[in-house]
C-alpha cells in the first residue's frame, strides 16, 4: 500500500509539473539554459530514494511443540509440524485437517489447499501449517492457514478415553483420536429414534445434515456427531449410525472436538 501510494504521489507531482510548464511556455519564454537547469534538478530529486523505508517482512514464526502451541496467545502467529490424521471434504480452495503429533492434537480449520495437493493430505502425511491460533466456543484451533509437505508418516493410535468422559482431564485431549467402549445407545429425541438429521432434528436424509446420537455410561448420558463433511452418507460411520436400535452397545472412535463441551466427530462405530 505504501508503494502504491508513493507512485501516485510521483504521477500527482509529475503531472503538475508538467501543466505549471506548459503555462509558463505560453506566458512568457524562459533561456534554454534554465529550463535544462531546472529539467536536471527535476530529474536528481526522481532518482533520490524515498524518506520513507519499506516495511520490513514479518519475523518467521519457528516450529513449536504442541506445549509451546497452548501457551501462545490467542490471535497469534503459530507454527507446527504434525501428521494429517482425518480431512473434510475440499471446497472452493479450502480444508478443514484434525492432525495430531506425539506430543498433542490440532484441528486446522480453512487451511488453503488446491484442489490437485486435497487427495494428498491422507491419513499419515506429515505437514507444516502456518496460522493463526484462535478459539470457537471452547474448540481451539489454527485458521488462515497454510502448508508445506513434509518428509514423514505417522498415525496416532486412538486413546482409550472412556474413563474421562464427564471429567475435566478429557479436554486435555482436545482433537485427538480417542474411543470409547461398552457404550450404550438411547432414545435421541421425542419420537424415541436412535439418532437425529442436525442437532435438533430439522435435517433429513436429503440434506447435507449431521448426525447426533446419546449413549450413556454409568448412568451418564453423552451426546456424539457424525460430521456430514467427515464421514458423509455412505461411508461406514454415517451408515452404521442410521442403523442403530436404542439399547445397542457400541464402541466409538473419533476426533475429541469441542463445542461448549466435548462433542466427538465419531469415525467409526462398532456394533456389539
Amino acid at each position: 500500500m505504501k508503494r502504491f501510494a508513493a507512485i501516485m504521489l510521483a504521477s500527482t507531482l509529475t503531472l503538475a509539473l508538467v501543466g505549471c510548464g506548459g503555462n509558463n511556455a505560453q506566458q512568457s519564454a524562459e533561456p534554454a539554459a534554465e529550463t535544462e537547469e531546472a529539467a536536471a534538478e527535476t530529474e536528481e530529486a526522481a532518482e533520490e530514494p524515498a524518506e520513507e523505508p519499506a516495511e520490513a517482512p514479518a519475523e518467521e514464526v519457528p516450529v513449536m511443540t504442541h506445549e509451546e502451541y497452548m501457551a501462545a496467545e490467542m490471535d497469534s502467529p503459530v507454527c507446527v509440524e504434525t501428521y494429517v490424521q482425518g480431512t473434510q471434504k475440499w471446497n472452493d480452495g479450502y480444508i478443514t485437517v484434525y492432525a495430531q503429533s506425539e506430543d498433542g492434537a490440532y484441528f486446522i480449520y480453512g487451511m488453503a489447499c488446491s484442489e490437485e495437493d486435497a487427495p494428498k493430505l491422507v491419513p499419515g502425511q506429515k505437514i507444516k501449517v502456518n496460522g493463526y491460533k484462535t478459539v470457537w466456543s471452547g474448540e481451539v484451533e489454527i485458521i488462515d492457514a497454510t502448508f508445506e509437505f513434509e518428509d514423514g508418516s505417522w498415525i496416532a493410535e486412538p486413546m482409550d478415553a472412556t474413563a474421562l468422559l464427564g471429567t475435566e482431564e478429557l479436554e486435555a485431549h482436545q482433537n485427538e483420536r480417542v474411543k470409547f467402549t461398552d457404550m450404550t445407545v438411547e432414545a435421541k429425541g421425542d419420537n424415541g429414534d436412535a439418532f437425529l438429521y442436525a442437532w435438533d432434528g430439522s435435517g433429513s436424509a436429503d440434506s447435507d445434515s449431521d448426525l447426533y446420537f446419546d449413549v450413556s455410561k454409568d448412568g451418564q448420558t453423552y451426546t456424539f456427531t457424525v460430521e456430514y463433511y467427515l464421514c458423509g452418507p455412505g461411508t461406514d460411520a454415517y451408515e452404521a449410525v442410521r442403523n442403530l436400535k436404542v439399547g445397542d452397545v457400541i464402541d466409538i472412535e473419533g476426533f475429541m472436538y469441542w463445542y461448549e463441551g466435548p462433542q466427538t466427530h465419531v469415525t467409526g462405530v462398532t456394533v456389539k
